[in-house]
């Protein structure tokens, strides 16, 4: 059984790495619909090109939810800081 602080911590973790997630989505389709560098058109010439995009999606995916999460969980503390400093 998970204690309410757990509960916070969990949530806040999944919050952020679901925020990194879909910026990673957003940031592929883009890359994807502008064609950028060739790339859209390279995978669909290639022998398996769900290969390649599921590559490039799972990468996205490891960035940017990494990103968003580590980035959070410094400011986390940075808010903290500014709370007690307030009081």
């Amino acid at each position: 059984m998970l204690s309410p602080n757990d509960k916070a911590a969990l949530r806040f973790v999944l919050r952020h790495l679901a925020m990194g997630l879909g910026a990673g989505a957003l940031f592929g389709i883009a890359i994807l619909a502008a064609d950028l560098a060739g790339l859209r058109s390279l995978a669909m010439g290639s022998d398996s090109p769900w290969l390649v995009i599921f590559l490039l999606f799972f990468g996205l995916f490891i960035t940017f939810g990494s990103v968003s999460l580590a980035a959070n969980l410094m400011l986390l503390a940075r808010d903290d800081q500014d709370t007690r400093e307030d009081d």
